[in-house]
């Protein structure tokens, strides 16, 4: 324990997610030792951060303005749309450069146990967006864990009757895995999707 301010950094610092006390001690004592411009700095950006990033009004994506990149690219498919937990599940769909379309975000996953259920996720502005007809095929691309899994049964039971194309990311063995290392459910899955050797 140290004394007074110094306690209380390192107390704050902790409270981010993924920082144990360690790390919290660690980045509060660089932090001490590091300029005063460069703490300054860092201070700036993490309050205008607070005051000018906020969620797209249409996929709840982090946007800067009402709505984001994504929505307002003339370029994107509106007939494609993938249904993610996370605005971070945007980042990593968008690096692999494969996907076109646009994005909904849930804002987490259906989890009884954390109290999270549908009404706590963005699934009636989901199906608000689904209305105009627009949408051709939903994507589900929820985490391949029992919450995701829960959220995509229930959100295919709901989006079925609407006569959309609802399909799922498919799943499977990592590149570069062995198969004595894969799980039942990996494995079993990588057998359901397996597609034609080309």
């Amino acid at each position: 324990m140290y004394e007074g301010v110094v306690q209380d950094l390192i107390d704050e610092l902790g409270r981010l997610p993924g920082i144990g006390p360690k790390s919290a001690q660690r980045i509060a004592f660089h932090l001490l030792q590091a300029e005063a411009a460069d703490v300054r700095r860092l201070a700036e950006v993490l309050l205008e951060v607070k005051a000018r990033v906020k969620f797209c009004s249409t996929c709840f994506n982090v946007a800067e303005e009402d709505q984001c990149r994504i929505c307002t690219d003339p370029r994107r498919d509106p007939t494609l749309l993938c249904v993610v937990e996370e605005y971070k599940d945007v980042v990593a769909i968008e690096r692999t450069r494969e996907f076109k379309g646009r994005y909904h975000v849930l804002g987490g996953a259906i989890s009884p146990i954390d109290g999270i259920g549908p009404e706590q996720l963005h699934i009636r502005e989901l199906l608000t967006r689904l209305a105009d007809g627009t949408v051709g095929e939903v994507i589900l691309a929820t985490d391949p864990n029992l919450e995701g899994e829960a959220t995509a049964t229930y959100l295919t039971r709901m989006l079925n009757p609407l006569g959309l194309r609802v399909t799922r990311l498919a799943s499977g063995l990592p590149v570069g895995g062995d198969l004595e290392y894969a799980d039942e459910v990996t494995l079993g899955r990588a057998f359901v999707g397996r597609q034609a050797a080309t």
